[in-house]
């Protein structure tokens, strides 16, 4: 790619396409997880889905708009979702987008004793060293909690949260959306390589580390952004109303 892609639209539409497609990918679970973009430089102000919404249902108007140094829940907010999502944007990291789910295979991941991702293919190579594992779970993400997450996600693109589920952030939506869609994927052919019983074939440290340097080259030229352009595209096509 010679140049990098925009993405069509209002930051509004693209959080609301995600949550369209992360409904399609079966990535979501029922009405609960939630995905926040920052709208304010250092996020003090982001955008979030409200509860009690499908993903499936989601359009750019449902989104609320909150202030990530508020004091008491905003209405119509899940508290863990303004719990998580507020104190990773307060913590002024540099990221504009976090979505957190429950997809099968990154949950399932998170469930064993050594949740690690081996590099037994490129997709995993990918986030060789670059994922961080939360090994303390105590809870459903509230206060003391939430900042805790914050605090140990850094700056890893993937925060694979122990007996939970998985967050994955980037610097816009169609970063964070590319670095969940492939983290799932690398995640579904460990877990049916592991089940089948049958010996893994890692690559060697070295080999991973340069396909991981791979990858970011390809991020680079725009291929999440790319992805995600096409995803916009596509449910275009079909009139879907998620802009509205």
């Amino acid at each position: 790619m010679s140049e990098i892609p925009e993405i069509p639209g209002t930051p509004r539409e693209q959080l609301a396409c995600a949550f369209r497609w992360l409904a399609r990918l079966d990535l979501h679970e029922a009405t609960a997880n939630h995905c926040s973009l920052a709208t304010a430089e250092g996020g003090e102000r982001f955008l979030i889905n409200p509860a009690g919404r499908h993903f499936a249902e989601l359009r750019a108007s449902d989104l609320l708009e909150v202030e990530a140094r508020g004091g008491e829940r905003p209405a119509g907010l899940d508290p863990t979702a303004w719990a998580i999502h507020g104190a990773m944007h307060r913590q002024g990291r540099e990221v504009g987008c976090i979505l957190h789910t429950h997809s099968l295979y990154a949950t399932a991941l998170a469930c064993l004793e050594a949740p690690e991702l081996p590099p037994v293919e490129q997709n995993a190579m990918r986030f060789f060293e670059r994922m961080v594992v939360d090994h303390g779970f105590d809870g459903m993400g509230l206060g003391d909690e939430a900042e805790r997450l914050g605090r140990l996600a850094g700056e890893a693109p993937i925060l694979l949260l122990g007996n939970h589920g998985v967050l994955a952030t980037g610097a816009d939506v169609a970063e964070a959306f590319d670095n969940l869609y492939y983290f799932e994927r690398a995640c579904r052919s460990y877990l049916v390589a592991r089940a089948s019983g049958l010996p893994l074939a890692p690559v060697a440290p070295e080999v991973a580390r340069k396909t991981a340097a791979q990858w970011d080259d390809y991020a680079w030229a725009g291929a999440p952004q790319a992805h995600f352009a096409a995803l916009m595209r596509l449910l275009d096509k079909e009139g879907d109303d998620y802009r509205n």
